[in-house]
C-alpha cells in the first residue's frame, strides 16, 4: 500500500509540474504516451485476461462507503493479488465497477472522491505491472432500456462517464474503457434472448452518448480504445446484427460474454453436463467462434470476450480441457478471452473462481495452466487465421484506415498504390520486418479519394487488392 501511495504521489507531482509547464509554454503534454496501434492490434496484444469480479462491483442497499468492496465476501484487493495474476501469465485485468451508491444526486451526480481514488488505485495496481486494465460501469441497473426514461438515463450516464473520463484522460492506451456491462431488459422475457428492437436501439444511443462524452473529454481520450456491448453482451444474432458502431469509430471494440456451451459452463438445471472435450464439442466450439469472428473481426471490428469460464462441478479435468481449447480458439481468431473470476470456487452454483485471494494460491492450477498455454499461441498462427492466409502466402486485409498483412518469414516489404489505370501514386519500402502480422497506415494525405489497387511485395511473392479511399 505504501509503495502504491508514494507512486501515486510521484505521478501527481509529475503531472502537476508538466501541466504547469504546459500552461507557460504550450508545447508539452502531461499525458502518458499513446501508441500508434489499431484496436485489432491492441486486442491481440492484450493476450489473455482475468476479471476482478464481485469486488469493486459489489453492492448492498444502504451501504455507500468503501466497504462495499468486501460486502460480497471477497477480501480487500491488494497489489500482491494483481502481482500473482501477472506472474501466472495474464496480461489483462478487467475491473468491474458499480458506480451506483457512490455518487450524489442530480443535477451533477458527483462521484464520491474516496471511491474514485480507490478505483484509480486498483487501476494503477494493474498498469504498474505493465498490464492492460479494462474499466467499466457494471451493476448500474438504473441504465434501463426504456424510451420513457431515456433522457434521464442519458443525462446521468454521460455525467458519470464525464467524471471517469476526466480522472483518467492522461492515462495511456493500456487503459481501456467499457461503456456498460450487460445492459438489458431487466426481468423481462427478452432479458437474455437479445432484447427487443426498441431496447437495442436505445442501447445504441447510450453507447453513442458515452463514446461522444469520452472523446470530447480531452487528453488521450480522443484516441482511447473503448469497448461497447451488445444487448446483455450476448452473441445472439439479433443483438449482434442491431449493434451500431458509434460514429463508425475505428477505435471501438465489441464486448461479448460467451459462457459457451451453456450446459457445460453454467447451467445447473435440466440438460447440464460435467463433460466436455470430444471432437464434436471442439467442432461446435470452432463454429460458434467462427460465427462471432465473421460478424465482427472479419469486418475489422475487434472483439473482447469480457466474460467466459465454467463452474466447478468437481470436473477439473474437463474444465481444464475446455479452458485451454476455448482460449486457443478465441486467440486464433484475434479475440481476447477474459475469464470471469468471482472469488467463489464452488462446487456448483456460481463457482467460477480460479484465484484464492485470501491464501494467495490458485484453486485450480491445472485449469489456469491450460488456459494460459492455450492463449499462448504465437502471432503467426493467430494472424494466419485472422487474415485467411497459409504459410506460403501473404494476403492483405484493409480496415479502419490500415493495411494489414502477414509475413510467413522475415522480409523487406514494398507497398505501392496504383490508380485503376495503372499509374503509380505512392510507394514505400521497409527495412527487414520479422515474420508475423504488420500494419501500414493508408496514406490518405498523399492520394485523392477514389478507387485504387494496392500492391504488397515481399522477397517471396507479391499480392494485390482493390481498395476505395475516402476522405
Amino acid at each position: 500500500m505504501r509503495k502504491t501511495f508514494l507512486k501515486n504521489c510521484i505521478r501527481f507531482l509529475y503531472t502537476s509540474l508538466l501541466s504547469s509547464f504546459c500552461l507557460l509554454n504550450g508545447t508539452i503534454s502531461a499525458a502518458e504516451p499513446m501508441r500508434e496501434m489499431s484496436s485489432m492490434e491492441i486486442v491481440y496484444d492484450m493476450k489473455v485476461g482475468w476479471n476482478l469480479g464481485n469486488t469493486l462491483d459489489a453492492w448492498i442497499d444502504g451501504l455507500t462507503d468503501l466497504t462495499t468492496e468486501t460486502c460480497w465476501g471477497n477480501p480487500y484487493t491488494t497489489k500482491a493479488m494483481i502481482d500473482m495474476v501477472k506472474q501466472k501469465g495474464f496480461k489483462t485485468v478487467r475491473i468491474p465497477v458499480t458506480w451506483e451508491r457512490h455518487f450524489g444526486e442530480a443535477p451533477d451526480y458527483t462521484i464520491d472522491e474516496p471511491w474514485m481514488d480507490r478505483v484509480e488505485e486498483v487501476v494503477n495496481y494493474v498498469l504498474d505491472n505493465d498490464m492492460y486494465a479494462i474499466l467499466n460501469s457494471h451493476h448500474d441497473e438504473w441504465v434501463v432500456l426504456k424510451a420513457s426514461s431515456k433522457d434521464e438515463v442519458t443525462d446521468k450516464l454521460t455525467k458519470i462517464w464525464a467524471q471517469i473520463a476526466e480522472r483518467f484522460k492522461d492515462y495511456s492506451d493500456y487503459l481501456i474503457f467499457e461503456t456498460l456491462n450487460e445492459p438489458r431488459l431487466y426481468g423481462e422475457l427478452q432479458e437474455w434472448s437479445g432484447g427487443t428492437p426498441e431496447a437495442r436501439q436505445i442501447l445504441n444511443e447510450y453507447n453513442l452518448a458515452v463514446v461522444n462524452t469520452i472523446r470530447s473529454s480531452g487528453g488521450n481520450n480522443a484516441q482511447r480504445h473503448i469497448m461497447i456491448p451488445t444487448h446483455a453482451a450476448t452473441s445472439i444474432d439479433a443483438a449482434q446484427d442491431d449493434l451500431v458502431i458509434p460514429n463508425d469509430d475505428s477505435r471501438i471494440i465489441v464486448s461479448q460474454h460467451t459462457y459457451w456451451p451453456y450446459n457445460f459452463t453454467m447451467n445447473t438445471g435440466n440438460g447440464a453436463t460435467d463433460k466436455w472435450g470430444s471432437d464434436s464439442d471442439k467442432e461446435e466450439c470452432d463454429l460458434e467462434l467462427d460465427r462471432i469472428y465473421d460478424k465482427f473481426c472479419d469486418r475489422g471490428i475487434p472483439v473482447v470476450i469480457g466474460e467466459w469460464g465454467s463452474i466447478n462441478r468437481s470436473n477439473t479435468e474437463d474444465r481444464a480441457v475446455h479452458a485451454g481449447y476455448y482460449a486457443r480458439a478465441a486467440r486464433e481468431r484475434g479475440m481476447l478471452p477474459v475469464w470471469w473470476d468471482n472469488g467463489y470456487p464452488g462446487p456448483g452454483g456460481d463457482g467460477f473462481a480460479l484465484l484464492d485471494r485470501e491464501a494467495g494460491e490458485w484453486f485450480f492450477p491445472s485449469i489456469v495452466d491450460s488456459l494460459i498455454q492455450g492463449a499462448g499461441n504465437d502471432t503467426t498462427k493467430a494472424f494466419r487465421q485472422m487474415f485467411h492466409t497459409s504459410e506460403q502466402y501473404t494476403k492483405l486485409k484493409i480496415y479502419s484506415g490500415l493495411i494489414g498483412y502477414f509475413l510467413p518469414a522475415a522480409s523487406t516489404v514494398s507497398l505501392s498504390i496504383f490508380t485503376m489505370q495503372g499509374k503509380n501514386v505512392f510507394t514505400s519500402k521497409s527495412d527487414v520486418k520479422p515474420a508475423g502480422y504488420h500494419t501500414f497506415s493508408l496514406p490518405t494525405n498523399k492520394v485523392s479519394s477514389g478507387n485504387y489497387i494496392v500492391k504488397l511485395k515481399s522477397e517471396r511473392q507479391s499480392v494485390t487488392k482493390n481498395i476505395n479511399i475516402t476522405k
